[in-house]
């Protein structure tokens, strides 16, 4: 890991509920991030909320918003 992934206060994963819906596709919505502890064994999960139904899907976090 990078010092600059190290340092960084931005999240390196974000969480989203997923729905299953219509043709295969899913319904996604943001609930939450993670970020990886220093020494790579971990992460700390911030939820905003809780689904009660679908399924929580942690993703690395990218550029796009």
């Amino acid at each position: 890991m990078s010092n600059e992934q190290q340092t960084s206060k931005a999240p390196t994963h974000i969480a989203y509920q997923v729905r299953d819906g219509k043709n295969d596709k899913g319904f996604w919505t943001r609930i939450g991030a993670a970020w990886q502890h220093k020494d790579g064994n971990g992460l700390n999960i911030q939820l905003d909320c809780v689904p009660l139904d679908g399924r929580i899907q942690l993703r690395v976090a990218t550029e796009q918003k």
